[in-house]
């Protein structure tokens, strides 16, 4: 497979001097479909509707994270739910395309809204959900004001959609069969949010990374990451694991392990550097929204996160 990242080799200099490579996406590259998305063969037996890497919209359909899957000899598995019911759908509509197998199982990379929404078309299919136990706290604490939320957005393209239970949810690991094919589902660690998983497929060296990884959009820090530790769950146990394999990030097209390591580890380093340099000098609160994020401007969500990001780790690194 020839699958080269399309911006590999250019400068950090050629990125920031073409504005911003990743603002002008546009508002549905798919329209005749819910997805944002035609889904991609990324490698064999691993395919993904590639979302928006902007906020949801009515225009995107919700689908604004990555919804990949896994065809084996005897049955398929979907990475993430999707966020709404008609979602799901439009993703189960594409894999009948590849094939006439039944999807067995749906692993929700984390409890989030566009992840776990749409496990209401999957229940209906017979297939089984999975997430990671904190997952499922999540949901629980948070599901009902994400439905609310997106019922919102989506109008008429939310019709169907209701929450429902996660069927198995595990710790560390978990092995998968999907006839004569094996998918692994990992929890490397605290990282962006609770519950996040990644999942491997050994014969084609491809791992689903989920939110452990960010490159193409600008990585958010929620009231609740902890950023010393989701930069520790990458030097100490997500980089040895990942680092020659083929990256699906949770937004963004695939790519490679250097490039999620530049925009993911690089930024989580270098706005932690700064939020401590500013802590040292007796800054305040208001002084980490200043703070220059400029090597960062390209990347989508930007404008709408930067600030906040260094808020909100200005408050946490007070305490460490």
């Amino acid at each position: 497979m020839n699958f080269t990242h399309r911006f590999k080799g250019l400068s950090l200099s050629c990125l920031l001097l073409s504005s911003s490579i990743y603002a002008a996406s546009p508002a549905d590259k798919y329209p005749e479909s819910m997805l944002y998305s035609h889904p991609v063969k990324i490698a064999e037996h691993v395919w993904s509707a590639i979302g928006a890497t902007q906020y949801y919209s009515y225009e995107n359909g919700g689908h604004n994270n990555n919804l990949s899957f896994v065809i084996g000899e005897e049955a398929v598995l979907v990475v993430n739910g999707g966020a709404s019911y008609q979602l799901a759908k439009a993703l189960h509509d594409e894999i009948k395309k590849q094939t006439t197998l039944p999807v067995k199982y749906v692993v929700d990379e984390n409890g989030q809204s566009h992840a776990t929404l749409g496990n209401s078309y999957w229940k209906e299919q017979g297939a089984t959900i999975i997430a990671h136990e904190d997952a499922l706290e999540e949901i629980e604490e948070k599901g009902l004001d994400g439905l609310e939320s997106l019922k919102l957005i989506l109008k008429e393209r939310f019709e169907n959609t209701s929450l429902v239970e996660i069927d198995q949810t595990f710790k560390e690991t978990m092995s998968l069969d999907l006839g004569g094919l094996q998918v692994e589902l990992i929890h490397f660690g605290p990282a962006h949010s609770a519950g996040d998983i990644s999942v491997f497929i050994p014969s084609s060296n491809v791992l689903i990374a989920g939110d452990m990884a960010f490159h193409q959009r600008l990585l958010p820090v929620f009231p609740d990451t902890d950023t010393a530790e989701w930069l520790a769950t990458w030097q100490t146990k997500f980089a040895p694991y990942a680092a020659d394999k083929i990256i699906i990030p949770g937004h963004g097209e695939a790519t490679d392990f250097k490039t999620v390591d530049q925009w993911t580890r690089g930024y989580l380093e270098y706005i932690r550097g700064k939020v401590g340099e500013l802590i040292e000098e007796g800054g305040m609160l208001e002084d980490a929204y200043k703070i220059d994020q400029s090597p960062y401007a390209h990347l989508e969500t930007f404008d709408a996160l930067a600030a906040k990001n260094a808020g909100r780790i200005f408050e946490a690194m007070e305490f460490e």
